[in-house]
């Protein structure tokens, strides 16, 4: 060996050495240079201070009242999830092992091309290229900034994708299990993202660095705040007042029974279709979805359109209410739609059914025909709503005997606390819903958007247990509504093939909840003519988009389909708001008008009410 210089082994390795010295230090990096002052040690102390106090207040609490959480909200239920979920995975197989190791060392091989040494020493990123595998949770030019956080949130994609396809690859499966196994994989997957660790977040890191610290004590104050209160914030809830900047169409309550209150909303124009509209929304959540506020009330627009509007505000479960059952609920849309008649004198009215009271619409319908009152309904709209839950979606992996009996132990007192089915419908989009919220509120402390619909999502309503089990357990799980006679409504058998009335059946085109294949089956079971209509977006934004926000668009084939699939591929699109599409078919049902007088006015002279919408109902807990 000379001195001239490195022998060839030493320049083999050289670069690579320096490479992976710089390679999982960015902290040090973003700190060079800058040892920490007297000062600075003082205040991190002091957030450290803080975060330990802040989580000693939040455990003595606990002890103190073990009950204040709600299971649902337990970390120790969600732990056992990932549990069972690794047990029925094959990552202990050595075959899988050695090619997750090898496929992982190609990867690491992928991105580490993407990188060389700047001239000062650390690495940099060569072009502008992409690296093989994208998502938008990790969209931010941080994650590829440093090759130590490309390679984190690569490797987390790699594994994620592969834990999917081992799925696929398991033996012996029914097709049931193998989609609930797939929806686990997911949730389980989607918590590991490294997004939702502070340490392995570059986004995180740097705003850690640049408040010192304050965006983890506001994210902990966040954090505590939610446990408390047993469930996920989306907004901030302080920013909305029932009546004052939601659910602000005026209106009167005109009749109050157990169940629910009965909204008529006063007239804009001065003549009104004659036969009015009665809305049922789902009692699953408020009422209000409908009238967010006036540019994005759907009440508010039939108001205008010339339309007498009439809202059913269920109540919130509570113990009182442990006996209700789903031939309740039924009755409650006859007595609405016989107060109705009785109040206005006239001898039907149109009724619009949104998910779940949609379904209970169709089961209305059946029975009215069974009993030959199938003329109190001139026409019946279905927003997102199923009848044959066959194609039902990821809600069918709630529905097995172990959920079942989950829900059984967490209604001990007669009702379903709403906080449950919150969690659980956001979880079918969790890095939407939950992960999102967990980097923003928790990791980077931002503040809580002022957003109504998400300030809706988040008025949860509780459910007669009873009610749940019986819909879970005779419609999710057993499809028998669509088997003619198998189900009796208040003591009439129901056969959906019975019902004539003309029917208009909206679906969402991005529906996870009420997925459109499974709305459109519809179509297989009612006799009478029906209108279907795709609407562009999912459960919510699908049905919640006024003509002037010139959003999305919607599909109509006035040809034969038999199947979605057919729908589509004839279908013509048209941009915007289904709405207008609507109340043209509406009036084309009976488009007779008369004045806006009398009754029509609520709380009219000599008109008895019960007070100013939106009533008391929609703000009991």
């Amino acid at each position: 060996m000379t001195d001239d210089g490195p022998d060839p082994f030493t320049n083999m390795f050289e670069a690579p050495a320096k490479l992976a010295r710089a390679l999982f230090a960015p902290m040090a990096e973003a700190t060079a240079g800058t040892p920490l002052s007297a000062e600075d040690m003082r205040h991190w102390a002091e957030v450290g201070a803080k975060l330990q106090g802040m989580w000693l207040e939040y455990q003595a609490e606990q002890m103190a009242d073990p009950q204040a959480m709600g299971p649902w909200f337990d970390p120790t239920r969600w732990m056992q999830l990932a549990q069972d979920w690794y047990r029925q995975m094959p990552l202990a197989d050595p075959a899988r092992q050695q090619a997750l190791v090898q496929d992982g060392m190609a990867l690491w091989q992928q991105v580490m091309d993407h990188y060389t040494l700047g001239p000062d020493g650390q690495p940099e990123e060569k072009g502008e290229a992409d690296l093989p595998r994208r998502d938008r949770r990790f969209a931010d030019p941080r994650w590829r900034a440093h090759p130590a956080y490309a390679l984190i949130h690569q490797t987390y994609l790699f594994l994620a994708e592969r834990a999917a396809e081992m799925v696929d690859q398991i033996d012996g499966l029914s097709d049931d299990k193998r989609e609930q196994l797939r929806f686990t994989t997911r949730a389980v997957t989607e918590a590991a993202s490294p997004a939702n660790f502070p340490l392995l977040n570059p986004v995180v890191m740097e705003r850690t660095l640049e408040t010192r610290g304050e965006n983890l004590v506001k994210g902990m104050e966040h954090l505590l705040a939610d446990l408390r209160r047993g469930q996920l914030s989306h907004t901030d809830a302080s920013a909305f007042t029932l009546g004052e900047n939601i659910a602000v169409t005026p209106g009167k309550v005109v009749h109050e029974t157990p169940l629910y209150q009965l909204i008529q909303y006063s007239p804009s124009t001065e003549e009104v279709l004659e036969t009015p509209l009665v809305i049922f929304p789902p009692w699953i959540n408020r009422f209000y979805i409908l009238d967010l506020n006036p540019k994005k009330s759907f009440v508010r627009w039939a108001v205008d359109q010339g339309v007498t509007v009439f809202m059913v505000s269920w109540k919130s479960a509570d113990a009182s209410m442990k006996d209700v059952v789903w031939d309740d609920y039924v009755r409650a849309q006859i007595d609405a739609i016989d107060h109705i008649r009785e109040r206005l004198d006239v001898p039907r009215v149109n009724a619009i059914g949104y998910c779940v009271a949609g379904t209970t619409l169709a089961a209305t319908l059946a029975l009215l025909h069974r009993r030959g009152e199938q003329d109190k309904v001139q026409s019946a709209t279905f927003f997102t709503a199923q009848v044959d839950f066959e194609k039902a979606g990821e809600l069918l992996n709630f529905v097995d005997d172990g959920h079942l009996g989950m829900v059984k132990a967490l209604s001990a007192d007669g009702y379903l606390d709403g906080r449950y089915m919150a969690a659980t419908f956001n979880l079918l989009r969790g890095t939407d819903l939950i992960w999102n919220y967990v980097v923003n509120n928790y990791l980077l402390g931002e503040d809580y958007p002022a957003f109504d619909l998400l300030h809706w999502n988040g008025d949860v309503t509780n459910l007669p247990a009873k009610w749940h089990a019986q819909y879970l357990r005779d419609l999710y799980r057993d499809n028998r509504l669509v088997e003619p006679d198998a189900l009796s409504i208040d003591g009439t058998p129901i056969d959906l093939r019975l019902v004539e009335t003309p029917s208009y059946v909206q679906a969402g085109k991005e529906d996870h909840i009420a997925p459109a294949e499974s709305v459109w089956k519809i179509r297989d079971h009612f006799k009478g003519p029906i209108k279907f209509v795709l609407a562009g977006s999912g459960h919510i934004a699908g049905v919640v988009n006024p003509p002037d926000a010139n959003k999305y668009q919607y599909w109509l084939n006035e040809g034969e389909a038999h199947t979605l699939a057919e729908f589509r591929d004839g279908a013509v699109e048209h941009p915007g708001s289904w709405w207008p599409d609507w109340i043209e078919w509406l009036r084309a049902q009976a488009d007779a008008t008369i004045p806006a007088s009398g009754k029509r006015k609520p709380g009219g002279k000599g008109d008895k009410v019960i007070e100013d919408a939106p009533g008391r109902y929609v703000a009991t807990r």
